[in-house]
């Protein structure tokens, strides 16, 4: 049975010893750099933290829930990369009528030491539905929790909400770590999203 490999050396998989598809490391043998794929896997002691994955017995909460996010180590600080969520089914509840909103919410991230956890992400945004306030309200509220239990180096969250009335709102929301390089990028982004929303039909 073939057995993926992870080559210590250039960082790519290959899909056996004797096909690598890295020819930089091509060998007859075991390469003395390639590791076993499953020695870079996560360790029980980082996910100890991340109970609700896995979890059969799914609390879904009724209102704002900001407690139940976790989060989990970020194996990879040294280099900055992106993390986008999709959230195409966010709702709330206007806070003066009580009628439903709709949502498309797109969070993206910079992370630093931690990253939250996806199905958290999910049970914490669900609990909105139920939540009374304005657009503007939910996402800096959004953007404010994850702030605080992760510490990113960058963060923005983006409200794509369904017309009501006659007009569409959509509210963007971000933050740089002020000690971090991304401070002149917030500011751009914010100059882009303008635009950016200009352009929608």
């Amino acid at each position: 049975m073939k057995k993926d490999y992870l080559c210590a050396g250039c960082a790519h998989t290959h899909l056996s010893i004797s096909s690598p598809e890295c020819s930089t490391c091509y060998a007859e043998s075991p390469h003395p750099k390639w590791k076993d794929k499953k020695s870079v896997s996560r360790t029980l002691d980082e996910l100890k933290s991340v109970t609700l994955l896995g979890n059969q017995n799914t609390d879904y909460k009724n209102d704002y829930a900001p407690g139940i996010l976790e989060t989990f180590p970020n194996k990879h600080p040294n280099n900055d990369y992106l993390v986008t969520f999709d959230a195409y089914e966010f709702s709330s509840l206007c806070p003066k009528t009580g009628q439903p909103d709709f949502a498309n919410v797109y969070i993206s991230y910079i992370p630093s030491e931690q990253m939250v956890e996806s199905k958290s992400l999910k049970l914490y945004l669900f609990s909105f539905r139920n939540h009374g306030d304005f657009h503007e309200d939910c996402m800096n509220i959004i953007m404010k929790d994850l702030i605080n239990i992760m510490k990113p180096k960058y963060i923005e969250v983006v409200g794509i909400f369904t017309p009501r009335g006659g007009i569409a709102i959509y509210p963007f929301v971000n933050y740089a770590d002020p000690a971090g390089e991304y401070v002149s990028f917030k500011y751009s982004r914010l100059l882009n999203a303008a635009q950016e929303n200009m352009r929608r039909k």
